[in-house]
């Protein structure tokens, strides 16, 4: 089994509500969802939230459209998948976050075809990045969840869930899906005012003429506007990651992450 968790919470510190914000009448959150239920090797979608009073309407916009919904912790956001996947007890999962409303059904598929063919412990196509910002896919073994669940300590390990597997390549085996061109100077993520403001010029443009768009789609339209190409690029890749990295240098304890 095939099991997809959504990481998504209300309370972030450079955009709040984000995930809430309305693209074309409807919550940003429900508009990845739309794009989710395309990818055709998942069996199961899961949203993964907190149990803070904040992410109360995320649960209630999952119950409203038949979306499975987990709630866990805020700031250990490993424990809160690892529990989260536990619900379905799948053989592999699959990590997406909510701040990626442009995310690409047909490159999902890809990305999981390539890590069922390779016989791998985990794969991305974002670790080394060759594609926009805001595509992100990473897919590994359950059973890799498990040890990075028991022995990971860092703060970037327990915030970011993946690092403890994909930067131990001598114990899991790890894989990398690379674009042909390398489009990773693009920022199609929410993270800022900016983002959120090129996604909805995006969805404005394509949604109504076509409401499954895909990524080729949207690089057409950036050669059609290249105003676009730099609307939002003054916010550099994986800040939050960084700053999760700065923060293992200072001790710490899972309870007191920053998410």
């Amino acid at each position: 089994m095939i099991l997809a968790i959504l990481q998504a919470r209300v309370s972030s510190s450079r955009l709040p509500g984000k995930v809430l914000k309305p693209l074309l009448g409807e919550p940003m959150l429900l508009r990845q969802i739309e794009r989710l239920r395309d990818v055709r090797q998942i069996d199961q979608l899961l949203v993964a939230t907190s149990r803070e009073a904040s992410d109360d309407a995320i649960e209630a916009l999952c119950a409203a459209n038949g979306i499975a919904c987990f709630r866990g912790d805020l700031n250990d956001v490993l424990e809160r998948f690892h529990q989260a996947a536990q619900t379905f007890a799948p053989e592999h999962i699959v990590r997406l976050t909510a701040d990626c409303p442009l995310t690409d059904p047909a490159l999902i598929d890809e990305v999981i075809a390539f890590y069922l063919a390779g016989g791998y412990d985990y794969v991305s196509n974002s670790v080394e990045a060759t594609y926009p910002d805001g595509l992100d896919v990473e897919i590994f073994r359950a059973s890799c969840l498990d040890e990075a669940w028991r022995e990971a300590c860092l703060p970037s390990q327990r915030e970011h869930v993946t690092p403890f597997i994909h930067q131990q390549s001598e114990r899991f085996k790890v894989g990398v899906y690379r674009s042909a061109t390398d489009l990773s100077h693009l920022r199609w993520t929410v993270d800022e005012p900016k983002d959120f403001e090129l996604v909805s010029m995006i969805y404005d443009a394509l949604y109504r003429k076509n409401t499954r768009f895909s990524m080729q789609d949207v690089l057409s339209l950036l050669e059609q506007r290249p105003e676009l190409v730099n609307w939002n690029t003054m916010h550099g890749r994986n800040e939050g990651y960084q700053k999760s990295l700065d923060a293992d240098a200072v001790p710490t304890t899972p309870s007191t992450i920053e998410n």
